[in-house]
Parts: structure tokens; C-alpha cells; sequence
């Protein structure tokens, strides 16, 4: 019964997003959401210093993830963006 309601919320296969046909869209509600009940927890323990502090660390996760990814799609699809780069 846990698992099945983990998958429910936190699987995009199994929850409503999977109805999102572009992925990166869903992935991007599911972050929105993500965000929003970090908000909401923060705020119900009454500690905004935690939040700024946690807000901060999700982004720059988040940051170096995005990052990562489009350096690595870059060099798949565009190689030759890299060949500016002086040595």
C-alpha cells in the first residue's frame, strides 16, 4: 500500500502528469510542485530562515542538473560549439 501511494504522487508513469505529452513539461509541474509544498512545510514549522536556506541549495541543484544537461545535449547534437574553445 505505501509503495502504491509513493508511485501515485511521485511516478510520473503513474500519476495524472504521465497525461503531459511533452516530458520536460511534466517534469517542470512536478519541480512547481515540488517547490510549493517545501513552502508549505517550511511555513507550517514556522522557520522562513530554513526555507531560504533549503530554496537556496534546491536551486543550485537544480542549476548544476540544467546546466550539465545542456552542456551534454550540446555536445551531441551541435559538437562543433566547442571547437571556439581555445586551448
Amino acid at each position: 500500500m505505501i509503495k502504491r501511494l509513493y508511485n501515485s504522487v511521485m511516478r510520473r508513469k503513474y500519476n495524472p502528469l504521465s497525461n503531459i505529452p511533452n516530458l520536460a513539461t511534466g517534469h517542470l509541474v512536478m519541480q512547481l510542485l515540488a517547490w510549493m509544498w517545501c513552502i508549505i512545510f517550511s511555513m507550517w514549522m514556522g522557520s522562513v530562515y530554513i526555507f531560504g536556506i533549503t530554496a537556496i541549495a534546491h536551486a543550485m541543484i537544480i542549476a548544476g542538473i540544467f546546466i550539465t544537461a545542456t552542456v551534454f545535449y550540446t555536445a551531441r547534437v551541435s559538437p562543433t560549439v566547442f571547437n571556439s574553445v581555445k586551448k
